[in-house]
């Protein structure tokens, strides 16, 4: 064998002594306990190992050559955190027990076709609304967003009698040009 072609032997692995992992690990679970939600409490020591491998895997990549502060573990043990968090969210889990799916479409996730029926609902919703005259529209859309009638009339500093009657006239003619355009909602 040439002395060019020698084998090299891999850079060793940076290991934490016991010491040290063990004061990372202490400082981590601290700072999940400090942000985890409730619904996550099962999963804090899973958390913990998380945010231990991501700074194991930081201090492998700096070859041994980085020095991690308290504030620093605290964020990457947020990090694993919101990364938990995200893959719950993403998960769509579904109970295993019989809730009576026959194995057919689901009844509860809307289909293409009425998806775009409700997109013609809302745009002819939002032309009949650009029809009405101000002030019956001001009154409707609070209307439509969940406002009563008082706080409606507080908002748009009216009194309460003509800001019921501005909502009523106004659903009135909404569902007149509604049915004009022979949309239902």
């Amino acid at each position: 064998m040439s002395a060019d072609l020698r084998l090299v032997p891999p850079p060793a692995e940076t290991v934490f002594s016991e010491e040290d992992c063990e004061r990372m690990r202490v400082q981590l679970e601290r700072a999940v306990q400090k942000v985890c939600p409730r619904w996550l409490a099962d999963h804090s020591e899973d958390l913990v190992q998380v945010a231990l491998m991501k700074v194991m895997e930081i201090q492998r990549k700096s070859e041994g050559n980085r020095e991690f502060k308290a504030s620093y573990l605290w964020k990457v043990a947020y990090s694993a955190l919101v990364d938990e968090i995200r893959r719950h969210r993403r998960r769509q889990e579904a109970p295993l027990e019989d809730d009576g799916w026959d194995g057919g479409p689901a009844t509860g996730s809307p289909g293409p076709d009425r998806h775009t029926a409700a997109r013609e609902v809302a745009a002819g919703i939002g032309e009949c609304l650009e029809r009405l005259v101000r002030p019956r529209r001001l009154a409707v859309v609070l209307h439509l967003q969940g406002h009563s009638v008082p706080d409606a009339a507080k908002l748009l500093d009216w009194g309460n009698k003509r800001t019921e009657n501005l909502v009523y006239r106004g659903l009135a003619d909404l569902r007149a040009c509604l049915d004009q355009k022979g949309l239902k909602p």
